[in-house]
């Protein structure tokens, strides 16, 4: 498994599983697929509401802890100082885990400043090996990394073939701070990527699929995806897409690598380079302090 590696050491694979939208009662069993296939880097979230089936299956697995990358994610509900730092406590009985691996910031509202100072303290403390933001837009995400002492490690956003998240890379880069993408195959109103003529040509001359190409493409450029499905068979497809094969399906020992072409003509297909969901919609906004806040 490629690896990158985050501002303060620590390496994180580029390819996780991410379980948005798995039941809860469906997340022990998926999870434990996707660790019997391979994935390390699992990816959940406390407003998921599945935290506890993906530690079961991480506690089941026979997999040493250190060589699972764990992710989850304060919701807006937890913001502020006191209560984030009772719901990383929450989070890490429910995960069945002394420690987190990666700790995000769900959304960019509320007392997102109280919540860094416990994620800051959970840190310090070895509760949590590395922080990080969700859903920070460029100037949301610059506001915020300019008056905090420890910076933002990683930034999740929604990002793929079509949303390519180009303008916040500079700011970014500025902190060292690394992106992850949620949605790396489409969803949350984006469609086209696994039918993508564009992706299924590139595809063809290694025998990969559009699914594979867009994974590839976002892993090559340093960016961490962690694609969901709860079938074990998509799951290995979507895992594969570091390694040639030959016909019958055998380890060539040769690398998967897109070539400059490929990565340009991928370029050209970007939609919408912030994403879909406007984060600063006053009434998506509205919609969450009212809701969560």
């Amino acid at each position: 498994m490629e690896t990158i590696k985050l501002s303060n050491g620590l390496e994180m694979p580029l390819l996780g599983y991410g379980v948005f939208q798995v039941p809860p009662q469906e997340a022990e069993r998926c999870v434990s697929d996707a660790l019997s296939v391979g994935y390390r880097l699992i990816d959940t979230a406390q407003a998921y509401y599945n935290e506890e089936g993906v530690g079961a299956a991480i506690a089941k697995s026979g997999i040493k802890r250190e060589d699972i990358f764990l992710v989850t994610k304060v919701w807006v509900s937890n913001n502020g100082e006191e209560r984030a730092a009772k719901s990383i406590d929450e989070s890490l009985k429910k995960l069945q885990t002394d420690y987190i691996d990666l700790l995000l910031i769900h959304q960019a509202y509320g007392d997102v400043f109280g919540t860094w100072r416990a994620m800051e303290r959970a840190y310090r403390d070895g509760k949590v090996r590395a922080i990080g933001v969700s859903n920070f837009q460029a100037a949301r995400f610059f506001d915020f990394a300019h008056y905090v002492d420890v910076k933002p490690m990683v930034n999740q956003l929604q990002c793929n073939a079509l949303i390519q998240q180009n303008a916040i890379e500079p700011i970014l880069d500025e902190t060292d701070t690394r992106m992850m993408a949620w949605g790396p195959l489409g969803g949350q109103g984006v469609d086209g990527i696994v039918k993508s003529p564009v992706l299924a040509n590139i595809g063809s001359k290694y025998g990969k699929s559009a699914a594979q190409v867009a994974l590839r493409w976002l892993t090559q450029r340093g960016i961490v995806a962690i694609p969901k499905s709860s079938h074990k068979e998509r799951m290995a497809q979507n895992f594969d897409i570091f390694e040639m094969r030959d016909p019958e399906g055998a380890n060539c020992g040769k690398a998967f690598r897109l070539t400059s072409e490929d990565m340009a003509q991928i370029a050209a297909l970007n939609q919408h380079d912030t994403g879909t969901i406007n984060f600063a919609d006053p009434q998506f906004v509205k919609y969450l302090i009212q809701t969560y806040g």
